[in-house]
């Protein structure tokens, strides 16, 4: 009968996972964050009995354009399960103002969202709240930041030669601004070249003509963004 009761008890939660590019679907994404999620949800004693995929969309669409954060928003309301796992809070969204409206949208029908490897940015305290979108918003500047020193470069090309044609430089395409905008943030947590580029690689984001990142070409990319 104890076992019986342990197993009603058992908390139950929906698993979401995200990854951005077209061409990171066979690599590290998906089982990086599923295996987060698995262990975190075996230390707390909780079940995933549903996982939800986005594959290759942007963190930065709105919930129209997220098919796998519809249904499972549907099936919130539908299962009887309110929690929800995500390896990091970036998963859900890149946007501050998307993040932010889908967690609030969470806890405001009485649903709970857990980031595994960040759980305390999803309390309610004053402080963590405005950690989160600090953060959050810390991470928007950057990426329009590159999104617009790209932009510029391309201008002031385009000025001086009339034309701004040949072979783009990586970081042009949304998808190589997402790897642009990882390596930045991976920079700005400590880690160094060869480290990035181990990082980048294990998360099954590639460059563009190898399967696996080098620290010179992580170099070469973080200057030149640096200084466009």
């Amino acid at each position: 009968m104890r076992g019986v009761a342990h197993m009603k008890t058992l908390k139950t939660a929906f698993g979401y996972l995200r990854v951005s590019g077209k061409g990171q679907l066979d690599g590290d994404g998906f089982p990086r964050q599923r295996a987060a999620i698995q262990q975190y949800a075996r230390a707390h004693g909780i079940t995933v009995v549903q996982w939800f995929e986005e594959r290759g969309i942007s963190g930065s669409k709105d919930l129209e354009n997220r098919p796998a954060l519809h249904d499972m928003m549907v099936a919130l309301h539908a299962d009887g399960t309110k929690l929800v796992l995500v390896e990091r809070l970036d998963r859900l969204a890149r946007h501050l103002m998307v993040q932010e409206s889908i967690i609030a949208d969470l806890k405001r029908n009485g649903f709970e969202i857990i980031s595994v490897t960040e759980p305390d940015l999803c309390s309610d305290d004053p402080s963590r709240t405005l950690m989160r979108q600090m953060m959050g918003a810390f991470a928007q500047y950057e990426k329009s930041m590159i999104v617009a020193k790209l932009r510029g470069a391309r201008q002031r090309t385009r000025a001086r030669d009339g034309r701004c044609e040949g072979r783009k430089p990586f970081g042009h395409t949304p998808d190589e601004m997402e790897v642009v905008y990882r390596m930045r943030e991976l920079r700005g947590q400590g880690l160094n070249d060869v480290q990035i580029a181990d990082t980048l690689t294990n998360e099954g984001l590639r460059p563009r003509k190898a399967d696996a990142w080098s620290s010179a070409v992580v170099a070469r990319i973080l200057e030149r963004n640096d200084t466009v």
